[in-house]
Order: structure tokens, then sequence, then C-alpha cells
């Protein structure tokens, strides 16, 4: 019979074949041979093995397949920008009730509130450094000037709780979804849209109507100079959003930059409460508890969650998504310390709610046309 002739020797046998189961991204999918070109395809003594030529599709024999690990959740969570600013916002809405039941001066709220989360943040960014190599100095001094006006926004903001209650106070405090393209026009010369300046006497009308200066039993001791120190608290931040925003580029490290604004924030604030002489360093029972509560659920999970998606998303709907802080904020201050507006003063904060909506509705729809934004 012919045929090739029989080799004698030592019995062989071929080693099997492995199956890939990375694909690019790092997603499983069993049974697939990764193609020329393929991460996946480059394993070896030197991590760069190539698939065999004239043979597309088939790895080299003896390469090793290695499988990227799975996603964590806050890489999951990072893929949903928006998830990401509605979660932020539902925890930051606790602050201003948090302050209120702290019931201590403005200055030693933020010195606290700041100063608490420091170790949380630095266990945090240093695990980044150390994954990432260390931050551009360009991007510290944004994020150090943004600790600055987050001391500004939350002494002025405390002031505020304390005029004319927790509610009110951060629905003028979110009057930053307005203040940022007017602080844009002035200073840089960009002129807002017809939109925008056909719903500033909406908005004016609404600051006027929290004042109570139209009636005599408007919420709040001191009602006008409350809405002067909310007006001073959305100035301030819309700075400190602007600024956290151009320091967190990196989309990869979120406890950076905000580190740097806390910890400034915090040496801000005490110098602050020098100058003013309500500083109250002695921790004291149960103030504490509750700034160290607020320290960690807002200061740092919060804006942990926010910092994240400031790069991520278009400031207009950023801005638009963080509304919920101020409603969630006015139905917990009725619901726990029985703040109870005047009808007056309700429809101011509808007018400013719906300002605010209205004022970013329109740029977040056609900046998602024109990013491609689902």
């Amino acid at each position: 019979m012919r045929g090739r002739p029989r080799r004698h020797g030592p019995a062989t046998r071929t080693a099997p074949r492995r199956r890939c189961t990375a694909r690019r991204g790092g997603s499983a999918r069993p049974g697939a041979w990764p193609g020329p070109g393929d991460p996946a395809a480059g394993h070896g003594a030197a991590g760069a093995d190539e698939i065999a030529p004239g043979k597309p599709g088939r790895l080299p024999w003896g390469a090793v397949v290695t499988t990227a690990p799975p996603a964590t959740p806050l890489e999951r969570l990072a893929a949903r920008p928006r998830a990401m600013a509605v979660l932020g916002a539902l925890t930051i809405m606790w602050s201003s009730i948090l302050m209120r039941l702290a019931d201590v001066a403005p200055s030693t709220a933020a010195v606290f509130r700041c100063g608490y989360a420091l170790p949380v943040l630095v266990v945090v960014a240093r695990a980044e450094d150390r994954r990432l190599g260390v931050r551009p100095r360009r991007t510290r001094w944004a994020a150090a000037a943004a600790g600055v006006l987050f001391a500004a926004d939350l002494i002025f903001w405390d002031y505020a709780i304390q005029d004319v209650g927790a509610g009110l106070a951060t629905v003028m405090a979110n009057l930053q979804v307005l203040l940022v393209p007017l602080i844009a026009w002035a200073v840089l010369g960009e002129r807002p849209g017809r939109r925008l300046l056909a719903l500033l006497p909406l908005m004016l009308a609404g600051i006027l109507l929290i004042s109570g200066a139209l009636e005599s039993g408007a919420y709040g001791d001191r009602p006008a100079q409350g809405v002067a120190f909310g007006v001073a608290t959305g100035l301030t931040y819309a700075g400190f959003i602007l600024l956290l925003r151009s320091s967190g580029a990196d989309l990869r490290r979120p406890a950076g930059p905000l580190l740097d604004a806390t910890a400034v924030a915090t040496v801000a604030a005490i110098l602050a409460g020098l100058a003013i002489g309500d500083l109250d360093v002695v921790p004291s029972w149960p103030a504490h508890g509750w700034l160290l509560l607020l320290a960690l659920s807002a200061q740092v999970v919060g804006w942990l969650l926010i910092s994240a998606t400031l790069p991520r998303l278009p400031a207009a709907i950023t801005s638009l998504l963080l509304t919920i802080q101020p409603v969630g904020s006015v139905v917990l201050a009725a619901v726990i310390f029985g703040e109870h507006p005047s009808a007056l003063q309700l429809c101011g904060v509808v007018a400013i709610l719906a300002g605010l909506v209205l004022a970013t509705r329109r740029r977040a729809a056609s900046l998602r046309g024109s990013e491609g934004l689902p």
C-alpha cells in the first residue's frame, strides 16, 4: 500500500490548541480566536508573540492566553456618567440637613467637613498616583484655586441656611447653572444665548419671592440677608465647579483633584474662621458626629462621584442632573425640620427650578446631538 513511510521512534502527542477567551475591550467571548493585531493574541515571554504568518485567526503553538480581569463596580458605574451624577446629587442633597443638625459656626463646619474627609481622600489619591504616576502641576493649581472657592462657598451657604433655612438656601446655591454663562459673558466675552437672557426675569422674580420682600410672613429669621448669602454661594459654587472640572481632565483619577481642592479648602476655612472669629476647634458631641457623617457621605462619596462625572459629561447636562439636589433638600427640610416656606416663597422655588431646567435642557439636547451622546 502506497503512502508515506511510517516513522519509527518514540510516540509523540500533539499539544491541544488553546482557545482564547478574551477579545478587544477585555470582555469574554468563549471559543473565539483572536485575529491579527488583536491585543489578546500577543503573549509570551516578552509579551509580544505574533500570529503565525499565513494563518490568520490562529494562535502560535505554546502561546499562553490570559483573560482580562472583570470590571470593578466603580468601572462599570463610570461607564454610566449620568447614573454617577444622579447618585452624587442624591448624596450631597443631605449636606444642608447635616450642616443644620451639626449646629456649629459656618467656618467650623467647613473646616471639619473637609478635614475629616482628608484621610480617606489621601488613601484613594495615593492609590491613583501609584497606578498612574504624578499629576501635572497645572491641573493641581486649578484644583487648589477650586479649593479656595469651595471654602467660601461652604461658609456663605451655612450663613444662608441659618437665615432662610436648609431648603431655600440650597435652591439659591444652585443658581450656579445661570451664573456660569453670565460669568463667561462678563469675563470671556461669550454672549449667552437668547433663551438664557429671556429666562433672567423669571429667575430674578424667583429670587425676589424667596427673599420675602413682598410679604411680612416669609419663612426664615432674615430671609433678605439669606438670599444675599445664597447668591454669593451660587457665585463661588459656579467657580468651584468650573475649576474642578478643568483640573479633572484625566478621567482615570477623580480623587487627586478632589484631594487638592479639599486640602486647600481646609486651610482657607481655618484662615476665614480666624478672621471672622467664630472658629471652634474643640470637638463636641453630637455635632462632630454629624460633621463626620457629612464628610464621609457628601465630601468623599458624593463629590468623588460628581468629580468623576464632570469631565465625562457636558457642563449643561451635569448642571441639569444636579438640580436633583435642591429639590431633594427642600423636601427633606420640610419633613425633618418642619420648614414650611410661605406660598410666595414656594412660587419662587418653582420659578428658579423651572428656569434651571429650561436654561440647561436645550443646551443639553444640542450637546447630545453634536457629540453623539445617547
